[in-house]
């Protein structure tokens, strides 16, 4: 059986046995595709349906009889098509499974079964076509370069964090009617925009508030605010860019019209004790405020380090491996992908979701992309031994959990969903697979800033 599966992919190879009650006759198509050829005894089939259909009499209820006194005529000419069919999908089922089992075929997908016409007497004959998990066939890894980054926390970033911190706590208090609109100004305003003299969905507000400078405005419109003071009106032009997310609007021009109705001031509170202690810092100190950014900052820092130099070694892993694909898995990554898309759709609140077109090839890429990794990372855990240790999967746990008020209540929320789990397991395995690969390979280390990390999705 070894040798008649490791036969070049083009080789039409043809391998009959006799399991049990059953004839199976096993063909190499190409590359990845097999065919098992089925034969069942129709007496075999037979003898499941009566049985079936003599249990099921004795609790059916029809009109007429009694419970359990049903007639056996009857009850085969109501439900015998329905108890064959179910018959027929559980043997021939039950046989392939067994076939493949027999031949050490690692089915990918659900297999295609039709019944054959011709079959001799007292026998049913059924092709069942699929595909098998191909053999995965990994580089010297050696060879192989990957780029492996590391960032620190600098007092730069503990600064910037406490900034936004501060920023999320701020307050507003009205400006002078002569005062300039300045960058950090809370402006309330009305506006009112057309192109070619018609107003646009979107494109018209009343007592509509925004931070000058703060990016929630395009460009041309807050530099057209700055400056203006209460009760003052302005009209502008103002470009929008060409992949604006309006595609209404996208690459055309507007005119503006826009009315400042308010100013107000922003106030950053003073980094102090005051701070810390709002912030849920024990001893209410600066200097513990810090120090709480900065373990915050060095676990959000590691987590991102770690899934770069994950990537690195996933993108190696690919380029040195040599494998086909299985169309049925690539299909059922794509349906997955989609179905996604579509779920993702009805969340945004797109009518009729569920419906909508979405092409495969829009995610055919990804989907090939996931499918070899998965194929090649399953082969790597396999042959070195990689997978998931209970004490790695509880110092995982305890570390997600880590940031939360009470840690001991995620770690339990981790623990008591299966689902949840596995998803943990799969990560401690990727995990395990980056440090084995970044142990073979040859490393290209790379200090990165900390703005850079963050920056990146």
């Amino acid at each position: 059986m070894c040798g008649f599966e490791s036969r070049p992919a083009h080789h039409y190879g043809i391998w009959i046995f006799r399991k049990s009650i059953m004839a199976v006759i096993v063909e190499t198509l190409e590359k990845l595709e097999r065919k098992i050829t089925l034969s069942l005894p129709i007496g075999v089939i037979q003898s499941e349906v009566d049985a079936r259909l003599k249990k099921l009499a004795r609790t059916v209820k029809m009109d007429g009889f009694r419970p359990g006194k049903v007639p056996m005529n009857v009850v085969s000419q109501r439900y015998g098509y329905s108890v064959h069919y179910e018959v027929m999908n559980d043997k021939v089922g039950q046989a392939f499974s067994s076939a493949a089992n027999e031949a050490k075929l690692r089915v990918a997908g659900q297999p295609r079964i039709s019944e054959k016409e011709g079959a001799p007497d007292g026998e049913m004959t059924f092709d069942a076509i699929f595909e098998v998990y191909p053999e995965v066939k990994i580089g010297e890894l050696a060879t192989a370069e990957v780029e492996k980054v590391s960032a620190d926390v600098s007092d730069a970033a503990i600064d910037k964090t406490l900034d936004i911190l501060r920023k999320q706590r701020r307050t507003f208090s009205q400006r002078a009617m002569d005062a300039a609109a300045q960058d950090s100004d809370r402006a309330t305003i009305d506006f009112e925009g057309k192109i070619d003299g018609e107003t646009f969905a979107g494109g018209k507000a009343e007592d509509f508030q925004f931070l000058i400078g703060d990016g929630q405005m395009l460009k041309e419109f807050e530099d057209a605010v700055r400056g203006m003071k209460t009760g003052e009106s302005k009209t502008f032009p103002l470009s929008f860019p060409a992949d604006y997310h309006g595609k209404d609007v996208a690459g055309k021009q507007a005119d503006f019209m826009v009315t400042v109705k308010k100013l107000e001031a922003a106030h950053l509170p003073e980094v102090n004790e005051a701070l810390a202690k709002s912030l849920g810092i024990a001893d209410a100190s600066v200097e513990g405020l810090r120090a709480d950014i900065k373990k915050n900052l060095e676990r959000e820092v590691k987590f991102r380090v770690l899934a770069r130099n994950k990537n690195a070694v996933m993108d190696a892993l690919i380029a040195k491996a040599e494998l086909d694909l299985p169309n049925s898995s690539v299909q059922a990554e794509l349906d997955r992908m989609i179905e996604a898309a579509r779920a993702d759709l009805k969340q945004r609140g797109v009518k009729d979701a569920d419906k909508a077109p979405i092409p495969d090839d829009i995610f055919r890429p990804q989907a090939e992309k996931r499918v070899r990794l998965g194929l090649v990372v399953a082969e790597l855990v396999r042959a070195n031994n990689l997978q998931a240790k209970p004490e790695q999967l509880k110092a995982h746990i305890e570390e997600l959990a880590a940031s939360y008020e009470k840690p001991e209540d995620v770690v339990r929320w981790y623990l008591s969903d299966n689902r949840r789990m596995a998803e943990v397991e799969a990560v401690v395995i990727e995990n395990n697979v980056t440090a084995f690969v970044l142990s073979q390979a040859k490393m290209l280390d790379k200090a990165v800033s900390f703005d850079e990390l963050m920056a990146q999705n």
